[in-house]
């Protein structure tokens, strides 16, 4: 009677179990199952050079995706981009290389999007003749909310979501030609050489030194431990980032498959603008089950001599006797 209580107990434990997981799960589904609630924004960003005195323009798109059920209402304004030391971003805090905010105008600052509209956004950037060389980053900030968002109450779900998902900014990097300085250092270049668990990855952090936004690419490399045939390598398309001048970016590069067990030789590279700085480590992966085997097996083989040495002197003791 007792073993069936028990049994029944572990049925209905693993039973909740799964319900549990499949309340967890569902809600992230119908979200899903929802689709795009939503403006797009096409392409996110564009890197250009620009000449003092002269006009550049350019465009970008957005779209009401077919699966929204409102018309949006749009408005879009310049704002400066900015990133702080730990490179959180900004769009409120105007700095001496957001002077590009004041230069440019939108010729489609507002408007309506019915659902599958796409509208080209054209802008013009007039850069004045004393424009100072380097960097200077711009944010063209798109707001829309369903154009019935007035008759929708704020406890209404859907409302709630739409209102709160509809700022999103497209970014220029703007290099005004002149005399530009581009040159950084890496401050730390690191890769574990022991995990009890997770991935294998090598890290960074690499400052800009110059007057310039610089280009940042990471590679991975990792091979077996007497093999030269690559395992993982994204050499290919290595991880990148766009590091604003005078801030300092933190990149980890991770090999997402990694095994459990194992030991390899791992090359983790950076390149910033030309220069190249490189780490190589052998990391060894001992999860801590395998851990505590491995210092079991090392105490009972220790055991097992210190044993075997008493025996020899008791036998060596009583040999002497006889």
């Amino acid at each position: 009677m007792l073993k069936k209580i028990i049994k029944n107990k572990r049925w209905m434990a693993g039973i909740a179990s799964v319900m549990l997981l499949l309340v967890s799960i569902l809600p992230t589904m119908g979200c899903f199952a929802e689709g795009t609630k939503g403006i797009s924004l096409s392409p996110l960003n564009q890197v250009i050079t620009l000449n003092a005195g002269e006009a550049f323009r350019s465009s970008f798109r957005i779209s009401n995706p077919s699966s929204n059920e409102y018309d949006f209402k749009y408005t879009i304004s310049p704002s400066p981009f900015y990133v702080d030391e730990g490179y959180n971003i900004y769009y409120d805090d105007y700095k001496d290389l957001n002077q590009i905010v004041k230069w440019v105008t939108v010729d489609d600052d507002s408007g309506v999007l019915h659902p599958g509209d796409t509208k080209e956004i054209h802008y013009t950037i007039n850069t004045p003749v004393n424009a100072p060389a380097g960097g200077q980053y711009l944010a063209i900030v798109v707001n829309g909310i369903p154009n019935d968002a007035d008759s929708l109450d704020g406890s209404d779900s859907i409302g709630t979501q739409l209102t709160e998902s509809m700022n999103m900014a497209y970014i220029v990097y703007a290099e005004i030609a002149g005399t530009t300085t581009r040159q950084g250092e890496v401050e730390s270049v690191d890769v574990t050489s022991f995990l009890l668990s997770g991935n294998i990855s090598g890290s960074s952090v690499v400052k800009n030194t110059g007057n310039i936004h610089g280009t940042a690419k990471y590679t991975l490399q990792v091979f077996p431990l007497f093999s030269n045939e690559e395992v993982f390598t994204n050499e290919e398309d290595p991880d990148g980032a766009l590091i604003l001048p005078d801030r300092t970016y933190y990149n980890e590069t991770v090999w997402e498959q990694t095994p459990t067990v194992g030991i390899f030789n791992v090359i983790y590279t950076v390149d910033f603008e030309g220069v190249t700085t490189q780490v190589s480590k052998m990391v060894i992966i001992c999860p801590i089950w395998l851990l505590f085997i491995i210092i079991f097996a090392i105490i009972m083989i220790v055991f097992y001599f210190i044993i075997k040495t008493k025996n020899r002197k008791k036998a060596s003791q009583k040999a002497s006797r006889n």
